[in-house]
């Protein structure tokens, strides 16, 4: 057990100014009548970590008084003491419900968000800062060794951003109507790292966002393990955790069930390299793990191994739209199952979704090349599609050793192509095993198809679907379909 010793460090003007003990008796009683940014700043040491309580602070934990000031004055002090010490510092958050308009992570500090504590997100324009980019609950920009943890929860309290609740999609408020932001996506996001060298987010739940759960931008060296994430499955944009022009992340140990896409890479401003993602659980309406469809810059260097998709619109997704160019990635030990759900949402059911293409007039197709899909498991209500374009040819994709079963079991209507964003929006296309247009270089080893005899009819037993005008260079090795034995 960890005997914590505390530090008070008192204003300079006691250590400064000698007085007698009746006016430190009066001094006293002023400090207790200061506001939280003011009283003293108490420190504990526990070994060779340093922490800091949000209730020494003013912090109530009730959840309906705002305790921004108190927990940002914990941050605030707890990343002097970082710096000075040289050492990380912990912000602890003692059970309880702590209400907050936008908190300010800064180097050195880490959330200690205790088991039974929950850190809500204010729903009012006015609890975030004046620019959209910064809408965060939590943000950490340009800071170096920072993290959450601690077992508790940090929450975006999404359905109250809910204007209409619909099974089919829900119908979310957006502040664009006060010049604030345009569009209809003008919510806060609940956690974001920008800028920042060597996070660790770990043993945490992230729950309800209104808008991108945990959002991760141009950082450097980024472990996220044995973390859950969860959104309202009828709520759009409410992604798992969005990679954008950082390298060297890893995901591990992590269950993701929210509405919108789960494990989504893109690339705005500099290309995406060294992301590792394994040992997760994920259900989404969307795509389990997407690559895009921001993708103006590379992606490289891409390893998804030992994944379960439970129940998801798409299983494996590659949607360049911008002109980057995708290489070098792998899948591997993925077990997948994907379903029809409603046609609002992107996405046909399809296990691996393979796509490249302009997103508009303005835009380009980028390539994508030596993709690896390696002991992939999946039952499906639809096949594989693997599209290229005429300015984006797919090249040097592998299948091996690789499972399709296919079979129907919701009621929702197939036979079409999903290609949104852009491109041709959606098509009428019999439902094959695998559909194939702009190929040149695919290698299918070891892959097997079974489909279910109750849907052994004509649109639903075509193992291989493509024109040879635009598909070339195809190699099957040891390729068998056939009725699915129960």
């Amino acid at each position: 057990m960890k005997i914590c010793q505390k530090i008070s460090k008192l204003p300079n003007i006691f250590l400064m100014n000698p007085i007698t003990s009746f006016n430190l008796i009066i001094a006293l009683i002023l400090l207790q009548s200061l506001s939280a940014t003011s009283r003293l700043s108490i420190l504990q040491r526990c070994g060779d970590d340093l922490s800091v309580s949000v209730a020494d602070y003013g912090a109530t934990g009730r959840g309906r008084r705002y305790d921004t000031v108190a927990i940002q004055s914990a941050i605030d002090n707890c990343a002097s003491s970082a710096a000075r010490h040289l050492r990380t510092c912990q912000v602890h958050f003692p059970p309880g419900n702590y209400l907050t308009a936008t908190l300010y992570l800064k180097s050195g500090v880490v959330l200690d968000v205790s088991w039974n504590a929950t850190i809500l997100g204010g729903t009012r324009l006015q609890d975030y800062p004046e620019k959209q980019e910064k809408w965060y609950v939590v943000l950490a920009e340009n800071a170096s060794d920072v993290g959450i943890t601690g077992g508790g929860e940090i929450n975006g309290q999404g359905l109250e951003f809910v204007t209409r609740f619909d099974e089919r999609k829900n119908v979310m408020v957006s502040w664009n109507r006060t010049g604030a932001c345009s569009g209809d996506e003008c919510r806060p996001r609940l956690v974001g790292f920008i800028d920042c060298q060597n996070v660790r987010i770990w043993n945490v739940s992230f729950n309800q966002p209104a808008y991108w759960c945990l959002h991760i931008v141009r950082c450097q060296n980024t472990s996220i393990h044995d973390t859950s994430i969860y959104g309202d499955f009828n709520t759009p944009n409410n992604d798992g955790i969005d990679i954008e022009d950082s390298n060297n992340t890893l995901i591990t140990r992590c269950t993701i069930d929210t509405g919108d896409d789960a494990i989504c890479p893109k690339t705005y401003n500099s290309p995406l390299q060294n992301l590792t993602a394994t040992n997760c659980w994920i259900r989404t309406k969307s795509s389990a793990i997407k690559l895009g469809s921001a993708s103006w810059y590379a992606f490289r260097g891409l390893l998804f191994d030992n994944i379960t998709i439970f129940e998801s619109h798409r299983g494996l997704a590659l949607q360049i739209r911008d002109g980057g160019n995708v290489s070098d990635i792998t899948f591997s030990n993925i077990n997948i199952s994907t379903r029809y759900y409603d046609e609002l949402w992107w996405g046909r059911a399809e296990p691996i979704y393979i796509t490249t293409c302009p997103r508009d007039s303005s835009s380009s197709a980028g390539s994508i090349s030596n993709l690896r899909f390696i002991n992939i498991t999946a039952t499906s209500e639809n096949g594989v599609f693997l599209s290229g374009s005429e300015g984006g040819v797919l090249s040097n994709i592998k299948l091996h050793n690789v499972s399709l079963s296919y079979k129907r079991w919701t009621n929702y209507t197939g036979g079409l192509v999903d290609y949104r964003p852009g491109c041709q929006w959606l098509v009428n296309r019999s439902t094959a095993g695998l559909m194939m247009e702009h190929i040149d270089g695919l290698d299918l080893e070891d892959v097997k198809m079974r489909w279910a005899e109750e849907n052994n009819n004509k649109q639903w037993n075509n193992p291989l679907d493509f024109l040879p005008s635009t598909v070339n260079n195809v190699s099957l090795l040891n390729f068998n379909t056939g009725l699915w034995q129960k």
